[in-house]
């Protein structure tokens, strides 16, 4: 083609692609000197008013955003030689993904997750800073020859749709790619985008699309009636784990879908190493433009208890780990006295006791008899008597010797 100057600065190259809304052409930057990449708008855009007020809204919230996985915006607006619109990017040489599918047919799980994870940390710096892509699809993800990758065309998708342009059979480029609510007719946000890549995750890990329709209708009644079928079934090299993240990503309801594009990229990542992500809880703010995933902080003994139980469980003090303590050392043993003979057994004792209080008691009936001997030896000479009396004390002292000798043993 033969060289020409846009906007007097700009001097266009070769063509590096062509779309229904908009030609690419490799251009220089003769100002500062540098390779860039010049998308020129067709030319019955500029006569759509609305769009050209929308399209310099949305490329100036675009040329704000500065992160390693976004096309940078360097420039924008009318070109008055060939009355075209015009946005100058940052140029990335290499290939797009969708160049990538057309060659390989179907990446690696290795590949396609560092690709849609490098995607996904693009995607949650522009909804952090209020940014909806609204046309996430293979072309517009873009791989350098170091394997860095960059997400293109921020803002020409809500200028479009605000204004009503459409194409046959499609709406802001390949309807495969629109969520649910899309294709409904509601308006797009963050979980809008992490649908279309959760779209472009599949395809690159199928070889093939989730959903295959001609149509927007047909496409539609497919998402509300039919389930795609398993990544791993399609492609039985792809992890189960990895399956079920892309899954998620697919679900009908925002809601449904991950909140937050680093909460997709961690799951893909998990997934891809065969892991089950956790369902972990992802929260947004009420703006939704930003989000951050929450980890599960429960232990594993209140994992299993309801959510309200678990957080009143671990609101509760914690107690403090218990040490135990050192066994003191033990003094030696002092060694126990010898029993000395003096002393005796209790029962001994208790036998003495009585013997002596029995010989107490048999002394004082001998004094008694003794004097009621004398007495009757006074009043009477009856020699039978004392005779019978002095017997009987004789057999009791006998007795009482015994019982002591028993007893004393």
């Amino acid at each position: 083609m033969s060289t020409r100057l846009i906007a007097d600065r700009y001097e266009l190259e070769s063509r590096l692609g062509v779309g229904g809304m908009s030609t690419v052409h490799l251009a220089l930057d003769r100002r500062l000197e540098r390779r860039v990449a010049v998308k020129l708008l067709a030319e019955h855009l500029a006569e759509d008013e609305a769009f050209v007020s929308r399209f310099r809204r949305e490329a100036l919230a675009a040329a704000k955003l500065v992160h390693p996985n976004i096309v940078q915006v360097f420039d924008f607006g009318l070109d008055e030689a060939s009355h075209r619109q015009y946005i100058v990017m940052e140029y990335v040489p290499g290939q797009s993904c969708a160049e990538i599918l057309r060659d390989q047919g179907r990446l690696e799980a290795e590949d396609a997750v560092d690709i849609i994870g490098q995607s996904c940390r693009g995607l949650d710096h522009a909804h952090r800073n209020g940014v909806v892509h609204r046309d996430v699809k293979p072309g517009n993800l873009l791989r350098s020859p170091d394997g860095l990758v960059k997400l293109a065309d921020f803002g020409i998708a809500k200028a479009a749709e605000l204004t009503g342009i459409t194409q046959a059979g499609s709406v802001l480029g390949t309807a495969a790619y629109l969520a649910p609510e899309q294709a409904r007719g509601e308006p797009a946000g963050p979980a809008s985008d992490i649908y279309a890549l959760g779209v472009v995750a599949y395809q690159m890990l199928a070889g093939r699309l989730p959903y295959e329709a001609t149509s927007l209708t047909e496409l539609a009644n497919k998402q509300l009636n039919e389930a795609p079928p398993s990544l791993d079934e399609v492609n039985p090299e792809v992890p189960p784990a990895l399956a079920h993240a892309v899954a998620r990503s697919l679900s009908i309801e925002p809601s449904d879908r991950y909140a937050g594009a680093l909460a997709m990229g961690e799951a893909l990542r998990s997934g891809g190493q065969g892991v089950e992500p956790p369902m972990a809880r992802v929260a947004s703010d009420a703006t939704g433009a930003t989000a951050f995933l929450e980890q599960d902080d429960r232990t594993e003994a209140t994992r299993a208890l309801p959510r309200e139980r678990a957080d009143a469980t671990s609101a509760l003090p914690s107690r403090p780990p218990v040490v135990p303590r050192p066994p003191r050392p033990r003094s030696p043993a002092r060694p126990q006295p010898a029993p000395t003979p003096a002393r005796q057994p209790r029962r001994r004792r208790r036998g003495l006791r009585r013997a002596l209080g029995l010989l107490f008691l048999i002394l004082l009936l001998a004094a008694a008899g003794i004097a009621a001997i004398v007495y009757a030896d006074s009043a009477s000479s009856n020699p039978r008597l004392r005779e019978s009396f002095g017997k009987d004390t004789e057999q009791a002292v006998q007795d009482l010797k015994d019982l002591i000798e028993k007893n004393t043993r």
